[in-house]
C-alpha cells in the first residue's frame, strides 16, 4: 500500500479530519490532503510523530512485508551502535512475535538473539569507559576491577570461573542431539582444548573426522591437541608439514598465523597472516588476518605500525566491501584515532 493511502486509512481509523491531523502535526491541512493523493510525500522528520499519533510504528507506516521488516531491522543492528529504547522496544516485540510463526521463527529467533546481543554490547562498552575510570581512581578496589573484567573478558584466575564447563556440557548435549552436524563438533573441540581436556577432545576429533572431510582442519586440531599437550615440538612440526603441504592455501596460512601468535611466535605469525592475506581469492577479502597483525603491533608497542594496519583495514572495508558508515568502519576509524593519540 501506497504511503498516502496508509496514512488514510490510519486517519479514519482514529476517527481524525484532514485538519485535526494537520494540527496535530503542526502543519497546513493542504499537506495531508497531499499526501493522501500521493501528490507529495511527508517530511521524513514527521515520520516518528505521525507512528506516535496512529499509535504505530514508523514500519507500519509503510506497511511492510515481514521479511522486510526483518531486513530492516538487521540492516539497523549492523549501522547503529546503540538503538534508542523505544526502537529497541520496537524491534523485540516485533520478534516476540514473529517467533511464533512457522515461516520466520528461525530469522527472528536469531535477531532477537542479536538484538539482545547488540544491547549487551553498547552497554558493556559503557561498563568499560566507567569502570577505567574508577579504577583510576581507586586502584586498590576490586568492584570495578571485576566490572572490567566481566565486560572486556580478561583473563581470569580462578579455575571455577575460568573454565568452559558449561560451554563444553551444551555442544556435548547438542552433539548428541545432531550427531550429523558438524560444526557443534568443533565448538566443542575449541572449549575442550581450551581447558587442556585433551583425552576428549582426541576423541571428539575422531568423530568429527568421520563427519566431514577437511584434512587441513582436522590437521589444525591435532597440532593444538598436541600443544595442549604440553608437546610443542610435535605440534610444530604438524603445523609445519601442513603449511609445506599446502604453500598458497589462505585458509591454511591463517591457521598457521594463528597457531604462531598463540606461540608468541610474532615475526613468524605475522608472516604468515600476510600471505593468508595475499592468497585469498574471494572478494570482498575479511579483514581478519589484518586485525591479528594489528594486534601483534600493539602487543610489541608499536603503535605507528599499528595505526598504519588500521589504515589497511579501513581501505579493505571501504573498497571492497563498500562500507561508508558501518559499526565495523567506525571502530577501525575509532582504533586508528586512539592509536595515533597515544603516538602523540
Amino acid at each position: 500500500m501506497e504511503l498516502g493511502k496508509k496514512i488514510r486509512q490510519l486517519r479514519f481509523k482514529a476517527g481524525l479530519t484532514q485538519e485535526q491531523l494537520a494540527e496535530k502535526l503542526g502543519i497546513v491541512p493542504q499537506s495531508v490532503s497531499k499526501w493522501e493523493n500521493a501528490v507529495a510525500m511527508p517530511d521524513v522528520t514527521l515520520l516518528p510523530l505521525l507512528a506516535e499519533i496512529f499509535g504505530v510504528s514508523i514500519d507500519d507506516l509503510f506497511d511492510l512485508t515481514t521479511e522486510q521488516r526483518l531486513n530492516r531491522i538487521e540492516n539497523r543492528l549492523e549501522t547503529e551502535e546503540e538503538l534508542p529504547q523505544d526502537l529497541f522496544w520496537e524491534y523485540e516485540e516485533f520478534l516476540k512475535a514473529q517467533i511464533s510463526s512457522e515461516q520466520h521463527r528461525k530469522r527472528a529467533t536469531e535477531l532477537i538473539a542479536y538484538l539482545y546481543w547488540h544491547r549487551m554490547n553498547a552497554y558493556a562498552q559503557k561498563v568499560r569507559r566507567y569502570a577505567k575510570d574508577a579504577i583510576r581512581l581507586s586502584p586498590d578496589e576490586k568492584g570495578c576491577q571485576w566490572m572490567l573484567q566481566m565486560a572486556e573478558g580478561h583473563a581470569v584466575w580462578d579455575w571455577n570461573v575460568a573454565n568452559h564447563t558449561a560451554a563444553i556440557d551444551f555442544y556435548r548435549e547438542l552433539v548428541g542431539k545432531h550427531p550429523d552436524s558438524a560444526l557443534p563438533y568443533a565448538y566443542l573441540l575449541d572449549n575442550l582444548i581450551a581447558d587442556h581436556r585433551v583425552e576428549e577432545a582426541e576423541k571428539v576429533l575422531a568423530r568429527l573426522c568421520q563427519k566431514r572431510s577437511k584434512p587441513i582442519a582436522n590437521q589444525v586440531y591435532r597440532a593444538h591437541i598436541a600443544l595442549a599437550r604440553f608437546d610443542e615440538p610435535a605440534a610444530d612440526r604438524i603445523m609445519e608439514e601442513l603449511v609445506d603441504t599446502h604453500p598458497d592455501d589462505s585458509a591454511c596460512l591463517f591457521e598457521a598465523a594463528q597457531y604462531f601468535a598463540q606461540k608468541c611466535d610474532y615475526e613468524r605469525a605475522i608472516a604468515y597472516y600476510e600471505r593468508s592475506f595475499d592468497c585469498e581469492k574471494r572478494r570482498p577479502r575479511f579483514q581478519d588476518q589484518l586485525q591479528g597483525i594489528a594486534c601483534i603491533h600493539q602487543i610489541r608497542g608499536d603503535r605507528r605500525k599499528a595505526a598504519e594496519t588500521y589504515d589497511r583495514i579501513i581501505d579493505l572495508l571501504r573498497n571492497e566491501w563498500g562500507f561508508t558508515e558501518e559499526n565495523a568502519l567506525r571502530h577501525a576509524q575509532d582504533e586508528k584515532a586512539r592509536l595515533l593519540d597515544e603516538i602523540s
